[in-house]
């Protein structure tokens, strides 16, 4: 079904993004992925050519356009190279939004052309070991000493973990506020008491940087505070929806074009004398597979459409993530069937595929937990 969100300026973009990718980043994506890291110099050659920074005013070294659609083309764009290491999602959708936001002017100045540029690698640290999906357990605590906040505690699976200067801490100002008593917290690279621990060992997207993070009586200016004092969780609240599109987007673009590449191989692989595309079973299978796409991509670039328009709501942003991250597991999964053993094999690019989407139904929410706000909003 012809796409219909996009104009020629994202047209144009989408070739220079995709120019981008296979001349920095397609090389060298096996050795990123041996080594556990993308290394900093491509986050700057991507600033360089505008894939950074989308959203960001001009005046702050940004796009100056606030428009989701080329958020969109840059996450496709990387899906289709199977550039998976690349934290550039995670900056563009979903830090910027906090970085743009929810800041000072002083702060603007002092963050933004860095963030713009690729010299200041951000993260954002929820997740802790005891509180995944469930926000209001967080146990880091930020307690006011003076001109400082003194931060205490622990975050996992921090996607840019390593490689980040600038990350974004979920922690507890007030211990009796509930929800209202929950603060972030802007923890930059130096700060005396702020440690990286592992690299962790993935199952997929090996070559993104995914860190363990302490915080021990780290020292943080109130200077470097957020938005509201106590408004952290409302803050969260309002920008999980983009993130989960991001997340849809990513899916539905890695299934179709795992898709594309599965139906390509099965005019050529030959069984019993005929190509498997001739199976009833395959041309069945194919055919239920590129129609659940065909109508996950209708809905999400309907969701494109709402959020650039500030119209998406919660709920319809977890119905996008929950029923993309799933069908890019059942795409993944059967076209790894559909390859036979090869499909097994790492030089197939079916099984880096296979691997790389699980984590989908789970960070930015599980699918469980996606449903739990569906069924609320029926008044369940």
């Amino acid at each position: 079904m012809q796409r219909e969100i996009f104009e020629e300026e994202h047209d144009l973009f989408r070739e220079s993004v995709a120019a981008f990718l296979a001349r920095e980043v397609v090389p060298h994506h096996g050795q990123w992925e041996r080594d556990g890291i993308v290394p900093r110099e491509v986050w700057t050659a991507a600033g360089k050519v505008g894939l950074l920074g989308l959203g960001v005013p001009e005046e702050y070294g940004g796009s100056g356009v606030k428009d989701y659609r080329f958020n969109a083309v840059v996450s496709e764009e990387i899906c289709r190279a199977h550039a998976s290491g690349l934290g550039f999602t995670l900056q563009n959708d979903v830090m910027a939004p906090y970085m743009v936001e929810l800041t000072t002017e002083e702060q603007k100045r002092r963050w933004l052309p860095g963030f713009s540029s690729g010299e200041l690698i951000t993260a954002i640290a929820m997740t802790e070991p005891g509180a995944g999906s469930d926000l209001q357990g967080i146990r880091t605590t930020a307690v006011r000493d003076g001109g400082d906040y003194v931060l205490n505690g622990q975050k996992t699976f921090i996607t840019n973990g390593i490689n980040a200067d600038l990350v974004v801490v979920v922690a507890r100002t007030d211990p009796d506020a509930g929800a209202h008593g929950i603060s972030l917290l802007a923890v930059e690279r130096g700060m005396p008491g702020f440690e990286r621990g592992r690299n962790l060992d993935k199952i997929g997207l090996k070559a993104q940087d995914t860190a363990e993070l302490s915080f021990s009586d780290v020292r943080v200016p109130a200077a470097n505070l957020l938005g509201e004092e106590g408004q952290g969780f409302v803050h969260l609240m309002e920008r999980l929806p983009q993130e989960r599109l991001s997340i849809a987007v990513a899916s539905t673009a890695g299934a179709e074009q795992m898709l594309a590449a599965t139906i390509a191989y099965c005019k050529e692989r030959t069984v019993f004398g005929r190509p498997i595309s001739r199976f009833q079973n395959t041309r069945f299978l194919l055919a239920e597979l590129a129609t659940e796409v065909d109508l996950a991509r209708t809905y999400v670039d309907r969701a494109i459409t709402l959020l650039n328009r500030n119209e998406l709501t919660v709920e319809d942003a977890a119905k996008a993530k929950w029923w993309c991250s799933e069908l890019a597991n059942k795409v993944m999964d059967r076209c790894l069937q559909l390859h036979g053993g090869y499909g097994y094999m790492m030089e197939y690019p079916v099984a880096k595929a296979w691997q790389d989407a699980r984590i989908q139904s789970i960070f930015g929410g599980t699918t469980e937990i996606m449903k739990e706000i569906v069924g609320r909003s029926l008044g369940l």
